[in-house]
């Protein structure tokens, strides 16, 4: 009897090690989405999966999903290093009342987003946030719009350190453009070639972290183009700051933002500083607002 239990434990045994290898060998290195893909496929070049979510169980760390042809992919959660790149064609993700990708990947994990268009049905700011990013080593983004979201274009929230670079990306229609907040760690992140416009609060929003901007316009916000709280420090380089509610402010003590060579023109309120510091490079062009007068900034 006794033998007969080994035999069965040992044949059980088996058939789990032989299922996990199977699952391991079912993970490529590179998986397809179409948008007449169906997700029962494998994923390959010839039998795409039909979302992002689908195929992201059948990609390998450190991989990559691309897009075959125009479609919409869905909401995606990515909980490992890999790239998904819709280079080429038209690749959607729709998220209404939803987040549209919610990055929780591995402490040393990388996740790369580009050429995708994340919506969350654009005017009527259905979607939650275009991208969440809670844990992982980096983000980047590149080449994408994001728009239509109630709460955040880009959400930085970790509880960790971690690090965002958004480059040739275009954010509008949502509550604040890029929020970054961190509880632990060290944050820090850049954006690049970077518009951000039409939010119902803020373009740049820090609370905590260091994040550099250049080269981008941040135009049209309702409350704040540039905001620094909390022990953030943002600097800001070649970049215009124009038709917002006020261009530029710190409201906390350790709050720092930095200006080389950058305009900030034709907002209510061009810079105020409730507390902080806003220093000036003196190579800006830096207008007075049209309602309340600016704060007085350090030169340096």
């Amino acid at each position: 009897m006794n033998k007969l239990r080994i035999g069965i434990t040992t044949l059980l045994l088996l058939i789990v090690c032989l299922l996990g290898a199977a699952a391991a060998q079912a993970q490529a290195t590179r998986t397809w989405v179409s948008g007449v893909g169906d997700d029962a496929n494998p994923c390959s070049r010839t039998a795409p999966c039909k979302t992002f979510a689908g195929a992201i169980s059948k990609t390998a760390a450190g991989g990559e999903i691309s897009v075959l042809d125009p479609g919409g992919f869905g909401a995606v959660t990515i909980t490992k290093a890999i790239t998904i790149n819709g280079e080429g064609t038209l690749a959607g993700v729709l998220a209404a009342a939803t987040n549209g990708i919610i990055v929780n990947a591995g402490v040393n994990d990388v996740v790369v987003i580009k050429y995708l268009s994340i919506n969350g049905t654009s005017g009527a700011q259905i979607g939650l946030n275009g991208i969440r990013y809670l844990a992982g080593k980096q983000v980047v983004v590149e080449n994408c719009t994001i728009s239509g979201f109630s709460q955040k274009g880009i959400d930085v929230n970790l509880a960790a350190s971690g690090r965002l670079d958004v480059r040739n990306t275009s954010i509008t229609t949502t509550g604040d453009g890029v929020t970054m907040s961190n509880s632990a760690g060290t944050m820090n992140g850049t954006l690049d070639h970077v518009r951000i416009q039409g939010t119902s609060n803020a373009g740049v929003n820090l609370l905590s972290g260091a994040l550099t901007m250049s080269n981008s316009i941040v135009a049209n916000n309702t409350n704040f183009g540039v905001i620094a709280q909390g022990g953030a420090t943002i600097t800001l380089e070649r970049t215009v700051v124009a038709h917002n509610g006020t261009g530029v402010s710190t409201n906390n003590a350790a709050a720092t933002v930095r200006l080389s060579n950058t305009t900030i023109n034709n907002n209510t309120a061009g810079i105020t500083i409730t507390a902080g510091t806003v220093a000036s490079f003196k190579n800006n062009s830096i207008a007075p607002g049209q309602g309340a007068p600016n704060t007085l900034l350090t030169q340096q």
